[in-house]
C-alpha cells in the first residue's frame, strides 16, 4: 500500500483501553492521497532528507559565554542526520517509563497510537491563539488541495482547554498560549509526541504577532536570532535552583527559504531581523500604559533605540524558549511574526479589528507558501488568504 496521509476524525476506538481521563477521539482514518493528486506527487519528495544551510547550536551556553556572540550556526540537518532524522529528546528517564502521559495535550502513549496518528507529520506550525490556529489549519486544508472545506476539522486536544491541535495532511497546527511558560509546556509535550510517534525530518514554525521596532505596522519579520531583554542570544531558566543558560540560534537555511518565498507575496513588507523575547507585555517591553510603571518616556525610548541598534526589529514573548527547546531536540525551527504597531511610535494597539485580522493572516500566507513550495505545490502559493476568525 502506498503512503497515506492520515486525517483525525472524532471517533471512539473500542480497541483502545478505557479511561476517564482521555477521550478516544484519536482514531485515525486513512485518506488516499489520490483525492489530491498534486499533494500525492509531492509526498515522496517531502520524505527525502534535505540538505540545509545552517543549524541551531546544540547545548547550553556557559555563564562566561553568555555575553558573547555565538559562533556561526552549523548545518541545520547535522543533529537530524546523526539521529536518522528522528526527533530526539534529552531525557534518559523517559525510556524507563511504562507510560508517558502528555497531560496538557490530552494524549498518552498507552491511550493513543501516536505513530499511527502522527508518524508522517512533516510540518508543525504553532501560534498563541486557538482560533487563529484553527483558521490556519482550515486555510492549509485548501492550500494542500484536500477534499472538503475543512470546516469540520477535529480538535485533537478537545479533552483539555489548555491547547488546541489540528491535523491537516502532513501538517499539525497547534496553539501555545501566551508567554514563555505556556509555550514551554506545550513544546515539552509536543516534542515528546513527535519522538514517540517516530516522526522524521520535521520543520517547526512559530506564527505570531509582535510589536515592531522601527518597522511599519503590518510588516512580517522572519527571525534570524532570538534575543533576551538584554539583547543577548540566550534563554535563561532556573533548574533545581541553578540558572541554566541555553543558546537560541534558529535555522539560517529556513530564514533564507522563507525570505525567498516572500518574494511571491508583494502586498506586504517582509524583512529579516532579531526578535527580542520578554517575560512580560508591559514593563518588560518598556510600555508606559501598564498598572505599574517606574520609568519615563525618555528612558523607554532610549532602551528601545538601543534594542533597534542591536538589530532587534520586533518584540514578543515566546521566541527564546521556542528556539532553545527546538534547537536542543534537533528540530529545524523558524519564527515568523507580523508587527501590529511600531513601538517607537507608541504602546497601545489602535488598529481596527478588520486591519488586525488581515495583519494576522500575513505570516500564515507566507508559511503556507513555504510549505507548498517544499511539497512542490506552487500554483496557489500566496494567492489566497485565510478566513477571518
Amino acid at each position: 500500500m502506498g503512503h497515506l496521509w492520515h486525517l483525525l476524525l472524532p471517533h471512539t476506538d473500542p480497541g483502545m483501553p478505557s479511561t476517564s481521563r482521555y477521550s478516544q477521539r484519536g482514531r485515525v482514518a486513512e485518506c488516499n492521497p489520490s483525492s489530491s493528486p498534486a499533494l500525492a506527487s509531492a509526498i515522496a519528495a517531502s520524505r527525502q532528507s534535505e540538505t540545509c544551510q545552517a543549524a541551531p547550536e546544540l547545548g547550553a551556553y556557559k555563564w562566561e559565554d553568555a555575553g558573547k556572540v555565538p559562533a556561526a550556526p552549523r548545518c541545520a540537518a547535522l543533529s537530524s542526520e546523526l539521529s536518522g532524522g528522528f526527533v530526539h529528546v534529552k531525557n534518559p528517564h523517559l525510556e524507563a517509563m511504562d507510560e508517558d502521559v502528555l497531560y496538557h495535550l490530552d494524549l498518552g502513549t498507552k491511550t493513543h497510537d501516536l505513530p499511527a496518528m502522527f508518524g508522517d507529520v512533516k510540518f508543525v506550525c504553532v501560534g498563541g491563539s486557538p482560533n487563529r490556529m484553527r483558521a490556519f489549519a482550515q486555510f492549509m486544508h485548501k492550500e494542500l488541495g484536500l477534499e472538503g472545506d475543512g470546516e469540520d476539522l477535529a480538535d485533537i486536544c478537545a479533552g483539555t482547554d489548555r491547547y488546541a491541535m489540528y491535523r491537516v495532511g502532513p501538517l499539525l497546527s497547534i496553539s501555545h498560549g501566551m508567554g514563555i511558560p505556556s509555550v514551554s509546556i506545550m513544546l515539552h509535550e509536543l516534542i515528546k509526541l513527535l519522538h514517540h510517534a517516530k516522526c522524521r525530518d520535521v520543520t517547526i514554525i512559530r506564527i505570531g504577532t509582535s510589536g515592531g521596532l522601527g518597522v511599519q505596522a503590518g510588516s512580517v519579520v522572519i527571525t534570524d536570532r532570538a534575543v533576551d531583554a538584554c539583547f543577548q542570544p540566550r534563554f535563561e531558566q532556573v533548574v533545581l535552583g541553578d540558572v541554566v543558560v541555553r543558546g537560541t540560534d534558529l535555522d539560517g537555511g529556513l530564514v533564507e527559504e522563507l525570505l525567498a518565498c516572500s518574494k511571491a507575496i508583494p502586498d506586504f513588507p517582509t524583512l529579516v531581523g532579531h526578535t527580542m523575547c520578554t517575560y512580560d507585555f508591559y514593563e518588560g517591553q518598556g510600555r508606559l500604559d501598564g498598572a505599574l510603571c517606574s520609568f519615563s518616556n525618555e528612558k523607554k525610548l532610549e532602551y528601545l533605540k538601543r534594542a533597534h541598534d542591536a538589530g532587534v526589529r520586533n518584540i514578543e514573548m515566546e521566541s527564546t524558549a521556542f528556539a532553545a527547546l527546538c534547537g536542543l531536540c534537533g528540530l529545524r525551527a523558524a519564527v515568523v511574526c507580523v508587527t501590529l504597531l511600531d513601538r517607537l511610535e507608541g504602546d497601545q494597539i489602535r488598529a481596527s479589528h478588520e486591519v488586525l485580522q488581515e495583519y494576522q493572516q500575513r505570516p500564515q500566507r507566507l508559511v503556507a507558501a513555504f510549505i507548498r513550495r517544499r511539497l512542490g505545490l506552487h500554483a496557489a502559493a500566496g494567492n489566497t488568504r485565510p478566513s477571518s476568525d
